[in-house]
């Protein structure tokens, strides 16, 4: 180690930082060494409140127990972390403490070794920073001041040896040295061993992947409303507005009415996108903690969406569908206006037939199919997120969907199966 490296060590800020935690440590243990004192006292015979070294030592033994103690309460690790992160001893790490209090047996457990190791160091080096710096003045001071040979401080014996006396000062200065290297070295070992005691425990981890996974589970939520309602809407309106388009550059009279009729589903589309845009942000305006509102379209609603659709949709299958739990109902109708999406896309204003029944196996089936386009439409750059979107709405609710081309047929066919049995995150319907 080089001189420059050995003094930011002694004397750096580092170290000067590391010497004011043990401080705060040493100004934490006084009440409980008080404590501790007024029990030793009568022990030892001791009826002064200022006990020998002997005494002392006693109760800074008999004071451990009880800090530790202490240390397995609960506001012990957000007291130690507070004060590590105001005074930057684990710079770097701190921001991976836990932010409330131990509540598990481990985390205590860790909690009170810290707590008890953290004013055990900052005890003694409090006491030897009190005891060790006068003296060092002293004898610092003792060739200079001759009085101070002569004072009760216990250095007579030096009068006559000009020699050892001509030595104190850097008896002095190596008493501090001394004491700066222990400090050093204690907050240091604090420092590395603040993460393993503070640092989160297997439970801490697990709960912080589970609230991430929650968050995500929340954003990927938001996510596919977004895609699947805004995506369909801007399809269908696209579509819409560029059939009117072609019918007013024709220039034919009696067309009027397709292109009123077009402005009319453009409005209403663009109405009804505009709501749900709404409904969607006020679950990120109340934040990601928000309970699950249960609200949004479901396939009571389906009549409207494939009048707006802006293909012709022939559906078969089931008409009467109340017997669909409401959360099956709603990804059934974010995955049918996500399919009629693709459809519309790729395939243009074609014939779409829908098929939805229930299974004698309790699934709702869905069904759609539209012809392969001649030319496929380029992929968008970033999308293909609908297909995804699609299968984890049903993986959600247990189920499981298939899309694809049929080429014997000459249909893009997309099913999609959705278990009716009650779900743990929905509740019994």
């Amino acid at each position: 180690m080089s001189q420059r490296a050995l003094w930011a060590w002694l004397f750096g800020r580092t170290a000067r930082i590391g010497w004011l935690h043990l401080v705060v440590g040493g100004a934490l243990l006084m009440p409980f060494y008080l404590l501790a004192t007024v029990a030793i006292g009568p022990l030892t015979g001791e009826n002064s409140p200022f006990l020998s070294v002997p005494g002392q030592f006693y109760a800074f033994v008999a004071v451990l127990p009880l800090v530790a103690v202490f240390g397995l309460l609960a506001p012990a690790r957000p007291l130690s972390v507070a004060t590590i992160r105001s005074l930057g001893l684990a710079s770097g790490r701190a921001d991976g403490f836990p932010e409330g209090p131990a509540r598990t047996r481990a985390a205590r457990v860790r909690t009170s070794g810290w707590f008890t190791l953290h004013l055990a160091l900052g005890g003694l080096v409090s006491g030897a920073s009190l005891a060790l710096t006068p003296f060092a003045g002293v004898l610092v001071a003792l060739p200079f001041v001759p009085a101070l040979r002569n004072s009760d401080w216990g250095v007579r014996e030096l009068e006559g040896k000009p020699w050892l006396v001509a030595l104190m000062p850097l008896a002095g200065i190596l008493a501090m040295l001394l004491l700066a290297a222990a400090s050093a070295g204690a907050s240091a070992l604090l420092a590395r061993w603040a993460p393993l005691l503070l640092g989160p425990t297997p439970a801490d981890r697990l709960a912080a992947a589970e609230r991430r996974a929650a968050d995500l589970a929340v954003r990927n939520r938001l996510a596919r409303e977004l895609h699947d309602s805004v995506g369909h809407a801007l399809s269908a309106v696209t579509l819409q507005a560029g059939a009117a388009r072609k019918v007013l550059d024709s220039g034919r009279a009696d067309d009027v009415e397709f292109v009123r009729e077009a402005l009319a589903a453009i409005e209403d589309t663009t109405r009804r996108t505009v709501g749900e845009l709404d409904a969607v942000l006020g679950v990120l305006r109340r934040g990601e903690d928000a309970p699950e509102d249960g609200t949004g379209p479901t396939l009571e609603s389906l009549d409207g969406l494939l009048a707006r659709s802006g293909v012709p949709v022939t559906r078969t299958g089931d008409d009467d569908l109340a017997k669909v739990p409401e959360a099956v109902s709603r990804e059934a109708y974010r995955i049918v206006q996500e399919g009629l999406s693709n459809a519309l896309r790729h395939g243009g204003a074609h014939p779409v037939s829908l098929h939805l029944a229930v299974t004698a196996d309790r699934e709702l089936e869905i069904v759609l199919e539209n012809p392969l386009p001649e030319h496929p439409a380029p992929v968008r750059p970033g999308g293909g997120r609908g297909l995804r979107g699609m299968a984890e709405r049903a993986v959600l609710l247990g189920g499981r969907t298939e899309a694809g081309p049929h080429a014997s047929d000459g249909v893009w066919r997309l099913t999609a199966r959705l278990p009716l049995a009650d779900h743990p995150d929905t509740g019994p319907r």
